[in-house]
Parts: C-alpha cells; sequence; structure tokens
C-alpha cells in the first residue's frame, strides 16, 4: 500500500491527508482510491480519471515507501567524472532505472582520487544510502572486500582492476571488441597495425590488448613492440602516442586505439602531418561515445552498451537491497562495431 503526502496543504492545514480525504473529494469509496493508487486494473477509466484528477488539483502525491530491505531510501553512485560524455552516458543508464524504481541516488564525483573516494564511500555506508553503484572504482580488492564485509551492498561498473569473486560486476567485452576491431581492419588490407592502449595495469587495457594480439596471430602476423603505445585514455595520450608513430621509419598503416578520446587525439596528430583519413591512415576507437559520431571524419569504434551497463547494474543492486540471489555476479555485456569513415582500404 501506498501513502499520500501533500505539497501545499490541499485543504487539510497541516494535517498529513489520508485516502479517506481524496474519496470524500472524488466521491468515492477509500477502497477505490487504494485501488487507483496502486494501479490496479479493477477500475474504470472513468472513476481512475476523476480520482486522479483530484489528486492532482488538490496538490496531493503519491508516496510510496522504499524498497524491501532498504532504510534510507537512497543509493550512492559513485563515478570519476559527471561531464565526461563516457560516464554520462553510464549516468543516464543508471538514472533512468533508478526511476522506474522510484529510487533517488547521491552522485559522487571523486576525480579518479583514491583517498576522496574512500571518504566518500564512508560518508554513503554510515547511514546516508542503503547501498552504492561504484563506477570505475579507485580501491583495491582488500579495500572493496572490507566494505562487502561490512555488510554495504554494491555492484561495480567497469572495474578497473580484477575483483574478487563475490564482488558483483557489470562490464562489456573488452576481449572480443578489441579482437572485432583488429579483424576489421585486417579484413581492409592492413598489416601494420598498432595498438594505442591505456594504463597497463586496467582490466580494459588487458583484454583489449589480449584480443588485438589473438586477432594479428590468427592472421600470422607477430605482434610489433614499437607498435604497441601505453598511454593515458585521453586526447592528450593519443596525440603523444600517434606522433611517436609516424615517427617510425616504417609507420602503421592503422591505428587501433583503445578509447575515443584516444582515437580523436589520433586524429588531430594524423592532420598535423599532413596525412588524410583513412587514405593514408585508418583509425578505430573503442567505446562509441558521442564525439565518435560528430568527428571528421566520423570515427569508426566498438560501441559498448554503456546506458544499458548501467540499468543492468542497478537491477543487481536491487536484488542485493532485497536480499535476493543474484544468478551471475559478473556480467558482461557484448560489444559491435559500428564501422564509419575513418577507416578504409589498405592503399597500395
Amino acid at each position: 500500500m501506498v501513502g499520500i503526502t501533500t505539497t501545499n496543504g490541499g485543504g487539510n492545514g497541516h494535517r498529513r491527508p489520508t485516502v479517506r480525504d481524496i474519496a470524500r473529494l472524488a466521491g468515492v469509496s477509500p477502497a477505490t482510491v487504494s485501488r487507483v493508487i496502486n494501479s490496479r486494473s479493477d477500475v474504470s477509466d472513468t472513476v481512475r480519471e476523476r480520482v486522479l484528477r483530484v489528486v492532482a488539483e488538490h496538490g496531493y502525491t503519491v508516496a510510496r515507501p522504499p524498497l524491501l530491505g532498504m532504510h534510507s531510501g537512497l543509493v550512492g553512485v559513485t563515478l570519476p567524472l559527471i561531464h565526461h560524455s563516457y560516464f554520462s552516458e553510464i549516468l543516464a543508464g543508471i538514472a533512468e532505472a533508478f526511476y522506474e524504481h522510484e529510487i533517488p541516488m547521491v552522485l559522487c564525483p571523486t576525480l579518479h582520487e583514491h583517498d576522496r573516494e574512500v571518504t566518500l564511500l564512508q560518508r554513503l555506508r554510515h547511514g546516508t544510502t542503503d547501498g552504492a553503484l561504484l563506477i570505475l572504482p579507485e580501491e583495491d580488492d582488500d579495500e572493496l572486500a572490507a566494505l562487502q564485509e561490512q555488510g554495504y551492498p554494491f555492484v561495480i561498473i567497469d572495474p578497473r582492476m580484477t575483483p574478487g569473486d563475490r564482488v558483483p560486476t557489470v562490464s562489456a567485452s573488452h576481449l572480443s571488441g578489441a579482437r572485432e576491431a583488429t579483424e576489421h581492419l585486417l579484413r581492409l588490407g592492413h598489416r601494420r597495425i598498432a595498438a594505442i592502449t591505456g594504463p597497463h595495469d586496467w582490466i580494459a587495457t588487458e583484454e583489449r590488448l589480449r584480443g588485438y594480439r589473438g586477432a594479428l596471430a590468427e592472421a600470422g602476423i607477430t605482434p610489433d613492440p614499437q607498435l604497441q603505445i601505453g598511454a593515458n585514455f585521453r586526447d592528450n595520450g593519443g596525440r603523444l602516442a600517434t606522433q611517436q608513430l609516424l615517427s617510425l621509419p616504417e609507420p602503421p598503416t592503422a591505428i587501433f586505439a583503445f578509447n575515443d578520446m584516444l582515437a580523436i587525439g589520433a586524429l588531430q596528430a594524423i592532420r598535423q602531418h599532413g596525412l588524410r583519413i583513412p587514405q593514408d591512415i585508418s583509425v578505430v576507437g573503442f567505446d562509441d561515445t558521442y564525439e565518435a559520431s560528430i568527428m571528421h571524419p566520423a570515427l569508426t569504434t566498438v560501441r559498448q552498451p554503456l546506458a544499458e551497463m548501467g540499468r543492468m547494474a542497478v537491477s543487481q543492486l536491487v536484488r542485493l537491497l532485497q536480499n535476493q540471489r543474484i544468478e551471475a555476479l559478473h556480467v558482461e555485456l557484448a560489444t559491435r562495431l559500428v564501422e564509419r569513415d575513418s577507416t578504409g582500404p589498405l592503399r597500395t
């Protein structure tokens, strides 16, 4: 059963209005009002409309109690940055799913700072929220395990490092996505395919590197260490890495950047060298963020289902909050290649 609150007094002073108040104003029984509020089907459309009109005219709002297992009725979401399109797309999926469950969320930007994130999590845990979603968290395995042992429910989205077996996670298939990107370039005739990778200790980097190397190996190509350069997952890292690649005696004919920001930096550096894309060199990214589609040329990239990752994580967290069993602790969503204008056949 849901309760009813008012935002303007509704003609009843400061007294909290009841189902009987609405029933009297609508000229129906309290039981009928209850059925309307709880979206029951055994009410005629005419009566339903009359009850809802009274609710709207008198400023009444339906107040649902927290989900079973929740006390504060709030959940936390930690994420490195809000303005970055990668995180904002995940956040959009999270916000929509929490809205459907009528659960308010508390946003906590961490700025990629470990100590800041630990502090924010402690505040969230001590009575402020009932659980949390952690996007790309900075904590190590021991810290996450300790948080779990304290009985605080959480789900990790896009883990930075390999979490413990009991920690629920939602991510995308880094390995298969990287393999598909590399195979796409191989089909176009490219053999000197460079990889601009991310930080070496991140899951995304290691798995995408495995997919890249695996595709080359299947094509009978031995990876050239000179064509693999680590960067910081930002556009400036992509520019610097590409400048280094183009200065090689035998530069690559294609670049697989391990995220879209690296790819955008690569496009900028290639233009600065007076080269054409894709006539002289092809570029593939990873993520399919908003920027990928508006670049010139539009970026071929691997689509991560970012909003879907957010929605799936909410579903997992809600089950934890309700003390329900999670069927799969580690959910990995499929990726797919989105072909645009930044890749083309090798020119002979």
